[in-house]
């Protein structure tokens, strides 16, 4: 008799119990909405309050990724930066540009730079010369050449070919036509190249051979009378003058920039 009683109890009381979990699986109510959190913009350091930006140190921008804006410290300079410089328009006789000569300071010491473009292929004697003149109607009579205004080699101090101030490397030419050199020289300073009559740069028609002569040729002493006098040895006059480089095919005058 007893255990009926309890079964109902039981029974009503799992009933109650399924019922309140049923309202309260119904009213739970929704988790509260979060505020916005601000988008991070740099690390933020453990001992920093909340919202403080700190710098990464891997991020050379700063907190937003941009360059700091400058503050009056100036990059450093390039190499030659304010040195003297000059600069030449290179033309043949026809009057065609066909290159550019340009000289810089840097560092105590002159930069050449020459570019050239529908010149002959091969080697080509290049030098400086000592009149800034470059008039395709004066002719050399000896080589029946255009711009002879432009003179003899530039020549600083006394000397022969190849040690004149002006004598440089010479230049080769490709198949294409075109032909690039630089190189460093201690023989002048820009500020030499116009002093008196100025400076022109000439492109020769031949190989400058730098009066490389051996010995062992031979040559008559008197060479504007071919066979007279006694044999000479190694480079005759015209050699040391200008490296039998020939005529001059183009010529530029150097100005200052």
């Amino acid at each position: 008799m007893l255990r009926t009683p309890h079964l109902l109890l039981a029974a009503v009381l799992g009933a109650g119990a399924l019922a309140a979990g049923g309202a309260s699986a119904e009213a739970s109510p929704e988790p509260p909405d979060l505020p916005d959190l601000p988008a991070p913009t740099g690390t933020a350091d453990q001992d920093s309050a909340p919202g403080d930006v700190v710098d990464d140190p891997l991020d050379p921008g700063g907190p937003t990724g941009q360059q700091p804006s400058p503050t009056g410290t100036a990059s450093p300079a390039s190499p030659g930066a304010g040195g003297a410089s000059a600069r030449a328009d290179i033309k043949d006789a026809e009057g065609r540009s066909v290159g550019t000569f340009s000289v810089e300071e840097e560092n105590g010491r002159s930069v050449v730079t020459v570019t050239v473009k529908g010149v002959p292929i091969g080697f080509h004697g290049f030098h400086l010369h000592g009149k800034g003149v470059c008039d395709a109607g004066q002719t050399d009579p000896a080589t029946g050449g255009p711009f002879a205004g432009a003179g003899t080699h530039l020549s600083l101090q006394e000397a022969s070919h190849p040690d004149h101030t002006g004598d440089m490397p010479d230049l080769l030419v490709g198949m294409d036509g075109m032909g690039a050199a630089s190189f460093a020289t201690d023989r002048f300073q820009v500020r030499q190249l116009f002093d008196g009559d100025g400076t022109a740069v000439i492109i020769h028609e031949k190989p400058d051979n730098q009066a490389n002569i051996p010995d062992r040729y031979g040559h008559p002493e008197a060479t504007a009378s071919p066979g007279a006098g006694p044999t000479a040895k190694g480079p005759d006059a015209v050699t040391l003058k200008g490296g039998d480089s020939g005529r001059h095919l183009a010529c530029g005058v150097l100005t200052e920039r």
